[in-house]
């Protein structure tokens, strides 16, 4: 299961498990994560998952900017449109941080970078 591990210098503190095929970001108490700072727009971005076509049990998320005035940031790169996300990516919502935590991803990828090596 992946994980969205709210930072405050650099210290996890809050964690959201993502269990839903879509996570909403924002500001307005309707969001699944609600983050309380007046630079996060009210409906700020969404994240959403979806299986992988290879390989169905592994789950691939994708994060999209719902046109918030301060930036969806992934890697400290402003992404425009729908971003996929990786294992460890650092997410920014104006200036709040998240790291996102998917161990099954890693698994995966240290499975295809073997199998790349042995071919």
């Amino acid at each position: 299961m992946a994980i969205l591990a709210q930072l405050v210098d650099d210290v996890v503190v809050h964690k959201f498990e993502l269990t839903e095929p879509s996570t909403s970001l924002g500001r307005h108490p309707d969001n699944t994560v609600v983050i309380d700072d007046s630079a996060v727009s009210s409906r700020h971005a969404t994240l959403e998952q979806r299986e992988n076509s290879h390989f169905p049990e592994f789950k691939e998320h994708y994060l999209e900017d719902a046109g918030s005035t301060n930036g969806t940031y992934v890697n400290d790169l402003r992404i425009e449109g729908r971003q996929r996300l990786h294992h460890n990516d650092i997410i920014r919502l104006a200036w709040n941080k998240f790291k996102f935590i998917d161990d099954k991803e890693a698994q995966m990828e240290q499975t295809v970078h073997m199998l790349n090596k042995t071919l």
